[in-house]
């Protein structure tokens, strides 16, 4: 079997869903190495300017249209760049300053929960039940076991941080539902591309205004790392993985990589930190995940249907090979 039917088959697309967990749950402990070295605003703005660039690049390489032009258009590009990247991320790397990125990946979370609910309110064909309800309110009770203090100076510390990084949570759902109704034929990438891009003017406009200066970034070698990482592969590597398994598999089935993130940010914030992340924050991760199987219960069926769905298309696609009389393969035609 070569590599692209290796890569075509439900394998291939069970390892890109896996890879894609652990790019983006590693982020988490990249952006928490980086923020030694980076003011938090232009740590965020210098890694999606570069990281727009390069996707905006690939559109145009590889897409019939980059440039937005309707005002639909324009306005998903703000709403994204404004809610999902600026201030997501503004307030996610400040609450990285005083909490891990393991404890970050488990709050961010949450995020599937706050979509459902939002989308309940502001979307006339999204509803919650009394399920759905008590689903919120255990993914509620999960980030305040996470953020309530333990009495001491340390435990004290962490509420702001954890909020913060709840209202990122919430900024990114929120995000998502405003751009649903927002029509659109520009390709994704190119939509990406001038998100990121938007939004990194929006952080370093932040960045400026909380006095944060580019003098002040120590270039060391960790540093360097933590950008490359954080720009081309949890940026450029892991958004080309999402585009592919949007394809695939659709939103239903990519949106529960969220839910790997932080087991994959928990094992990372171990090995290369020595982080050990506490009984409180896996309590905390627990209950959250249980809301989430509540909200969106729907969509773990959807799983079974999808998983065979892509296992049907192989088979089809390699019992549509065949053999010809000089030994070499080649497909049959829907005319043949």
């Amino acid at each position: 079997m070569s590599l692209t039917d290796t890569l075509r088959s439900p394998r291939g697309t069970a390892a890109m869903f896996v890879a894609l967990a652990a790019f983006w749950g590693t982020s988490f402990v990249a952006i928490e190495t980086g923020l030694h070295a980076f003011p938090p605003l232009i740590f965020a703005g210098l890694r999606y300017a570069i990281a727009g660039g390069i996707v905006l690049l690939y559109a145009v390489l590889t897409t019939d249209r980059w440039l937005p032009r309707s005002r639909g258009e324009w306005l998903s590009v703000g709403v994204s760049g404004v809610l999902v990247i600026a201030l997501y991320h503004a307030l996610l790397y400040l609450g990285e300053l005083h909490v891990s990125g393991a404890v970050a990946a488990v709050v961010i979370s949450i995020a599937p929960v706050l979509t459902a609910v939002f989308a309940s309110v502001l979307l006339p064909d999204e509803s919650l039940g009394r399920v759905e309800l008590v689903g919120f309110a255990l993914g509620v009770l999960g980030v305040a076991v996470i953020a309530a203090p333990s009495g001491d100076a340390i435990g004290a510390a962490t509420v702001v941080p954890v909020l913060l990084i709840l209202g990122g949570a919430a900024a990114f759902a929120l995000g998502g539902v405003l751009t649903r109704p927002l029509k659109t034929s520009l390709p994704l990438r190119s939509m990406q591309a001038w998100t990121m891009l938007l939004g990194a003017g929006v952080l370093f406009a932040g960045a400026a205004l909380r006095g944060e200066s580019v003098a002040a970034i120590h270039w060391t070698p960790n540093a360097i790392i933590s950008l490359v990482y954080l720009t081309i592969i949890s940026g450029v590597v892991a958004f080309l993985i999402y585009f592919e398994l949007l394809d695939r598999a659709g939103p239903s089935t990519v949106h529960l990589v969220s839910y790997l993130e932080p087991v994959v940010a928990t094992m990372m914030s171990f090995a290369v930190l020595g982080d050990v992340v506490g009984p409180r924050a896996l309590v905390g991760f627990l209950a959250v995940f249980a809301g989430f199987a509540v909200v969106e219960r729907e969509r773990f069926a959807v799983l079974d249907a999808t998983r065979e769905r892509v296992r049907l298309a192989y088979v089809r696609l390699v019992h549509s090979e065949h053999v010809s009389p000089d030994g070499r393969r080649g497909y049959e035609h829907a005319d043949d």
